[in-house]
């Protein structure tokens, strides 16, 4: 329903009690210095909440109160408003009624933006109000930018042609330029919105392949023009800084864009293929800033241990875990926390992500011989309190690392392995002799991002028989337990997934560790660790999330075959001749896993011999890029 007479939201307020006299005043004097709209100055100041407004205008108005999350929007009727007038009158068309137009608005009261919108949309408007949070999630879900890609391919299509002249200024011609510069935006704005982590090119036989990595997993999206390929990767080519003739190695480049006010650190990997030149393109937005470590998603009790180990002034401190998995993240906000005037800190990185003021950041460049093991020898010369190696890669840099880390400093570093049992392991099998890995090292954290259930669409789940016997292994005290998935909606993509949350599992180094690391004894090492106290392993803490109801069965099952993909590698890799007798301290690593029918062939049970609580946390790192 329309609104009929202009109203004084203030002294309505004021008259229901909402607010005092003298907090309107307040509010209006603000607000001639803001210029903002009184609704937004009341919440901003804290007089009331989003909530109370938008209750009291549904009420006064008489008009719906819409909770857009948990409302079926029309894709379709979205599309009736054009992105650039939703946004200036903060509105969005959610269905279409038959006879009218069904539009949410953060400020229902605004006659003159009512007015416009009626002339502009095909049928009347009926008017609900919406919260203005809302609004602003809703305009990067739903205005996309697939149709924009897909008419700028084609633009460039019709002008592009394969032998086409080249300005190796620019790359192409102007018009081609233009056509490839606009594309390559609205690929770029479209990534930021889907807060997607990478961004793949890959031409195909009949098509390019324009995929999106969002929370872990790939989005496609495919352009038909397969011509455009090589305008494309040009393009990318001249802008990080490569070499644009040659097109038979792989070659790796970095540069920075500013998308929508937001400054994008963008790291370039080109590859040939059978078809031209795949690129991929990890994206890292400086201006979100970095995640202190209360922001990592650390429960409480961990986080706590880490940060005494932190205050230690030598020994390594390992943070370990696949690609895309969040080390780089922890690490960084280590290193905020220990960055003091009093302080020196050196890193040494591959690439140097966050520029941090005070601490000296090596960039590693392999073409000059400049090496992690080159670059560490001189930092230990640097008089240095703190080294962060980007990645332990090879048994030299691993080497100098732990003496290092022997003779007075605290070293932080990164390897890519799937649990904290592996990690010391992965050390001795790099060639590091075990009685410095035991001298050496403190402690490891092993973490992982597993992906959130949709607030939108969640829903109780059951588990399978298989998956609720596997579950059992972790903890046998599982029963009636109820667990949660998401069953698709327009706000996570039909996923059932939005945003993801770290889980972590932290190993201290104990005697019978370091005794058994000095033997090179893994399988000790490994027995030794499963009952050191205070460990919990990642698929119980994964468990304890599913149990909560913040992630899936699916995800815990998913995060159990990694582990054991890794252990039992290990255990192979160490076995000996001699039988073992089964008994409650065997450990689950030599454990063949059996085929489960589940989206992965095959999940192993992490040990299920402590108990855990977890905190409910509400800080997830959406988007580690590890």
């Amino acid at each position: 329903m329309k609104p009929k007479t202009k109203i004084r939201l203030g002294d309505l307020l004021v008259q229901k009690d909402i607010i005092s006299e003298e907090q309107l005043m307040q509010t209006l004097s603000a607000q001639k210095q803001s210029g903002r709209k009184l609704g937004y100055m009341l919440i901003e100041l804290g007089f009331m909440t989003e909530n109370q407004l938008l209750t009291f205008l549904s009420q006064h108005l008489n008009v719906p109160l819409i909770d857009i999350t948990q409302y079926r929007v029309s894709v379709e009727a979205v599309l009736l408003l054009p992105e650039v007038q939703a946004r200036r009158y903060r509105a969005l068309v959610l269905e279409d009624k038959g006879d009218h137009l069904l539009v949410g608005m953060s400020d229902p009261a605004d006659l003159a933006a009512i007015d416009i919108l009626s002339g502009v949309l095909p049928k009347p408007v009926e008017v609900a109000v919406v919260s203005d949070a809302q609004l602003f999630q809703a305009y990067d879900r739903f205005y996309r930018r697939t149709e924009d890609i897909a008419s700028f391919a084609q633009e460039l299509a019709e002008e592009y042609q394969e032998d086409a002249e080249f300005d190796f200024n620019t790359g192409v011609d102007n018009e081609q330029d233009t056509a490839v510069a606009r594309l390559l935006q609205s690929i770029f704005e479209d990534a930021l919105q889907t807060k997607a982590s990478d961004i793949h090119i890959e031409p195909d036989d009949d098509m390019v392949r324009i995929r999106l990595r969002v929370d872990g997993v790939l989005q496609e999206n495919i352009i038909k023009e397969k011509n455009i390929a090589s305008a494309l990767v040009l393009r990318l080519k001249l802008m990080s800084g490569l070499d644009i003739s040659e097109k038979r190695l792989p070659q790796d480049g970095r540069t920075n864009m500013r998308i929508k006010g937001h400054s994008i650190d963008v790291r370039v990997s080109t590859m040939p293929v059978q078809n031209g030149e795949s690129v991929v393109m990890r994206l890292l937005d400086q201006s979100a800033g970095l995640l202190s470590l209360d922001q990592t998603g650390m429960p409480g009790p961990l986080l706590k241990r880490f940060r005494v180990l932190l205050k230690r002034p030598h020994g390594m401190i390992l943070v370990t875990g696949p690609t895309g998995s969040g080390k780089t993240t922890t690490l960084y906000g280590a290193l905020s926390e220990l960055n003091q005037p009093s302080t020196k800190i050196i890193t040494v990185e591959d690439p140097v992500e966050y520029r941090l003021p005070r601490i000296n950041q090596v960039q590693v460049n392999n073409k000059i011989g400049l090496h992690f093991s080159n670059v560490l020898r001189t930092t230990l010369r640097q008089d240095p309190d703190i080294i962060m190696v980007g990645e332990m890669r090879d048994h030299e840099t691993a080497e100098i690392g732990l003496r290092g880390a022997l003779t007075g400093h605290l070293v932080l570093s990164t390897l890519h392995t799937n649990d904290a049992i592996s990690s010391a392991v992965r050390l001795l099998d790099m060639g590091a002799p075990g009685y410095l890995v035991a001298s050496s090292l403190r402690a490891i954290i092993a973490q992982r991002l597993v992906r959130k259930v949709c607030e939108s669409c969640t829903q109780t789940y059951q588990p399978k028989p298989e998956e609720t016997l596997w579950l059992r292994s972790i903890d046998p005290q599982i029963t009636n337990v109820t667990f949660r998935h998401g069953r698709g909606c327009q706000t996570c993509n039909n996923t059932g997934y939005r945003g993801r949350v770290g889980v972590f599992e932290l190993l201290e180094m104990t005697e019978n560790m370091m005794n058994a690391l000095k033997m090179n004894d893994s399988i000790t090492f490994g027995k030794a660790a499963l009952l050191s106290p205070g460990f919990v392993p990642l698929a119980k803490v994964a468990l304890t999330y599913a149990k909560m109801g913040i992630t899936t069965v699916e995800e815990v099952l998913k995060l159990i075959e990694m582990v054991a993909d890794e252990r039992a590698d290990l255990s192979t890799d160490n076995m000996t001749d001699e039988p073992q007798e089964p008994g409650e301290e065997e450990s689950v690593m030599a454990q063949k896993p059996p085929t489960v029918n589940t989206k992965q062939d095959k999940i192993v049970p992490s040990s299920s011999e402590f108990s855990f609580e977890l905190e409910p946390r509400n800080d997830t790192p959406d988007g580690g890029n590890g």
